[in-house]
């Protein structure tokens, strides 16, 4: 069995290893890491070595420290890092590269219908059906987009919404509310096989899922990092958040996680204090001007047109994994439609939590 992990800020650990009458066996610990003295690298084979294949990420990484020789130095690398890797191979997890990543970035869309694409695409890589998808969102109209399990009442103002002319739509995954305009945030949405996060705890995907465009907003200049649980930050302010939704094996198919992310790219914080609540109260004891600072724009952080951070983005994403042009299907089009129009359209779904 074969496992990777790209430890968040960190270096790769590759583990190999047998399972035998139930107990690991033959485990040999590789990467592109750094670790003193050379006797540590056996040393973690060995502690490895013999724990019982059902034993957690917790329990592995407990061997793996109580096996170091005293002043052990490991930089790039962590137990906990190693505990993955392990786990990551005995679920057979699948790594990036293999698979054939597809894009789809197509015209600006309603709410309802982003919404629903969403869950259309994931659901079709869940069932084996369609590749790895990369999905670009564009805009027709303003939206607030509140989590699956969020009080409609508590988190968007009826008045500054309507004033505004903000649609509001409920997604299908959790976290919190976002508040969105056409040209003024960057969206994007990953629809992937569910063993690509084999292995990872639920706070662990979002940081593996999350590594590429961290990667993508460094190469733009951006120092941004992960911040659990589900947030992109910087020394100036978070940037963006994402939300995850697990779909289940249909048709022989493999699962598939949803995971999107909206980054800011020239928010309007005046307007979103306006149509959100949960504004107001987050920043309750610190002042309007804090919540204004809370969310800090990409467009202020790059200095660049929000096409052309897209294009960077996606550039980064294909020299790491390749990327090729696709499109929404006829058939998945037309489900997206109906599931718009009887779903995410459908005030009892709005407020399905009041």
């Amino acid at each position: 069995m074969h496992g990777e992990y790209k430890i968040p800020g960190g270096k790769l650990v590759v583990v190999d290893l047998d399972v035998i009458d139930g107990a690991l066996r033959n485990v040999r610990v590789a990467g592109d890491f750094f670790l003193e003295p050379d006797e540590a690298l056996p040393a973690i084979d060995a502690a490895l070595e013999g724990a019982p294949a059902e034993t957690d990420a917790a329990g592995l990484a407990a061997r793996v420290k109580g096996g170091l020789p005293e002043g052990t130095v490991m930089y790039g690398l962590t137990a906990e890092g190693v505990a993955v890797a392990v786990r990551r191979a005995l679920a057979r997890a699948t790594d990036w590269s293999d698979y054939e990543w597809q894009l789809i970035r197509e015209e600006p869309q309603s709410p309802a219908l982003h919404m629903a694409l969403d869950e259309v695409l994931t659901a079709e890589v869940a069932a084996g059906h369609r590749p790895p998808t990369l999905r670009v969102w564009e805009w027709a109209a303003p939206s607030v987009i509140i989590g699956s399990f969020q009080s409609l009442r508590n988190e968007v103002d009826p008045e500054g919404a309507a004033h505004h002319g903000v649609t509001v739509v409920r997604r299908i995954s959790g976290g919190g509310a976002m508040f969105v305009e056409p040209g003024n945030t960057v969206t994007y949405s990953l629809s992937v096989p569910a063993p690509l996060v084999s292995g990872l705890s639920f706070a662990e995907s979002y940081a593996y899922l999350d590594e590429w465009v961290l990667a993508a907003l460094g190469d733009m200049g951006i120092k941004a990092w992960y911040q659990p649980l589900n947030d992109i930050a910087t020394e100036v302010g978070k940037i963006g958040g994402a939300a995850q939704k697990r779909m289940v094996a249909t048709d022989g198919g493999p699962g598939a996680v949803l995971h999107h992310v909206t980054m800011s790219y020239d928010i309007d914080a005046d307007k979103m204090l306006e149509v959100l609540r949960i504004g107001k109260e987050k920043m309750s004891d610190k002042g309007t001007a804090s919540a204004k600072k809370r969310v800090d724009p990409l467009r202020r952080q790059t200095g660049l047109p929000r096409e052309t951070v897209i294009d960077r983005m996606l550039a980064s994403f294909r020299a790491r994994h390749g990327l090729t042009t696709g499109q929404v299907t006829p058939e998945e089009l037309a489900r997206a439609e109906h599931l718009a129009a009887t779903k995410f359209s459908d005030p009892e779904w709005t407020a399905r939590v009041p």
